[in-house]
């Protein structure tokens, strides 16, 4: 018996702790983190630096929810707006052109509301 409430209370502890690292949401701060080697690339063009297009891969790795990418999408919009110089054709090009798809098109009239 006093194992059974040792495992019950191992099992409850470890939901404890997982639970809140599993609905961890994306934040603006880690989308500017994984795509701030971009810049330079969106405002003049040329080839996107290696850099940044690990942080493409890497932010389509951590947007695995519909509210993950929804964010993700915001916090894009948001930066094109207030990032001086940034080329929408370039940004809305950019992760084909690091070899990475995804379910929307970067644009600031993409309705992210509507990204699943």
């Amino acid at each position: 018996m006093a194992g059974l409430k040792l495992i019950c209370g191992l099992v409850l502890l470890c939901m404890l702790v997982l639970e809140p690292m599993a609905t961890t949401a994306l934040t603006c701060g880690q989308v500017a983190s994984q795509t701030g080697s971009c810049i330079r690339y969106l405002q003049r063009g040329g080839n996107p630096p290696a850099a940044c297009c690990n942080g493409v891969r890497n932010l389509n790795r951590q947007a695995r929810t519909t509210r993950d990418r929804q964010t993700a999408c915001r916090c894009l919009q948001t930066a094109a707006r207030t990032i001086s110089g940034i080329n929408t054709k370039l940004a809305a090009g950019l992760p084909a052109k690091c070899g990475v798809k995804i379910p929307y098109k970067i644009s600031p009239s993409t309705n992210c509301n509507r990204v699943r």
